[in-house]
């Protein structure tokens, strides 16, 4: 994909499911309207591809193969540790799948784990927070609750973000976001700040370029010096850029 002044053209993917870049993990109920909504937008807005489940399900619905698929497919993973994380036993199935992920990709892959309002202490089944959970899932899953204990093990031991009720939650968001351009080795383009006027401009060419389409696309910007096409042209590039991978750039001044 390379975007000038001049104009914008894409070699457009498809993009599935399986292209999702990052995975949260997460207790709806918990989350779901707060951190978690707070960090999705985020990483949306940076121009991330990330999965978030959007409809609340039963704490134990198994993983359907769509989910499955995102799983083994995504690069990294965000497990956000709530006070009932770990009373859910989907999510405990997913962080056993992420884990086992992880441990196959040969370095290819990443954790990034949040304690959201719980100590590394809890996630170890040091306290009651989380073993009394465990012990209702030793007796109803015995042989998944093992899994599941050395899946939390294993990712406690990852440094990670520890979000207290009296801290900034706007500020852990962009350092997780920070982090996730970072892993992802994503080159995006700095725009000024607090832009106005320009949301209806960028949603018109996000949907003519419509990435979801197979055909390549060529949209020319044109105008007087000064009015912002290159920070229009920008904006689209850093929201577009992660469906294709590496395979894109941004030329200035040619």
């Amino acid at each position: 994909m390379a975007i000038s002044e001049a104009g914008m053209s894409s070699d457009v993917a498809q993009v599935s499911e399986g292209e999702y870049k990052v995975l949260l993990s997460f207790r709806g109920s918990d989350t779901r309207y707060g951190f978690t909504d707070f960090l999705y937008h985020g990483l949306v807005d940076a121009g991330v591809c990330v999965f978030k489940e959007d409809d609340e399900l039963p704490i134990d619905k198994m993983i359907g193969e769509n989910l499955l698929h995102i799983i083994n497919n995504s690069m990294l993973y965000i497990p956000i540790f709530s006070q009932t994380y770990a009373s859910s036993k989907r999510c405990l199935q997913e962080l056993a799948l992420i884990v086992e992920n992880v441990s196959k990709s040969e370095g290819q892959k990443s954790i990034l784990p949040i304690f959201l309002d719980v100590e590394p202490e809890d996630v170890k089944l040091r306290t009651p927070l989380y073993s009394t959970a465990f012990g209702k899932h030793n007796e109803d899953f015995p042989h998944e609750a093992e899994a599941w204990r050395k899946a939390l093990a294993e990712v406690d031991e990852i440094k990670g973000w520890n979000v207290k009720k009296d801290q900034s939650q706007a500020t852990i968001v962009k350092l997780v976001v920070e982090k996730v351009l970072e892993k992802l080795e994503m080159k995006r383009k700095s725009v000024t700040e607090h832009l106005i006027g320009l949301e209806d401009r960028v949603k018109q060419l996000t949907e003519l370029l419509d990435v979801n389409h197979q055909d390549v696309k060529l949209i020319g910007i044109h105008g007087k010096g000064g009015i912002g096409k290159t920070t229009i042209a920008k904006i689209i590039f850093n929201k577009l850029s992660s469906h294709f991978e590496k395979r894109c750039s941004f030329l200035e001044n040619i």
